[in-house]
């Protein structure tokens, strides 16, 4: 199992639907609209790094109001 933060930038006004949206996608455990540099923070997982990949690349990013993310995967050293 892969775990991954994606950090979300939006544009102004849209942190809370979009974070209501993300939150329906499959494989997000929590999705959160914060304040400071990022609008939303989304904890997802996915059985293997490429599903993950795919997961943000075709779900996340294309959710209306989204302008930039960055995808954080969570490692234990």
């Amino acid at each position: 199992m892969v775990q991954a933060y994606i950090l979300i930038q939006t544009e102004v006004g849209k942190a809370s639907t979009v974070a209501d949206t993300i939150g329906q996608i499959p494989g997000v455990i929590q999705a959160e609209d914060v304040t400071g540099p990022y609008d939303v923070i989304v904890r997802a997982q996915s059985d293997t790094v490429d599903e993950l990949g795919r997961m943000v690349v075709a779900k996340v990013q294309q959710v209306d109001g989204i302008t930039r993310t960055l995808t954080c995967p969570v490692v234990h050293l």
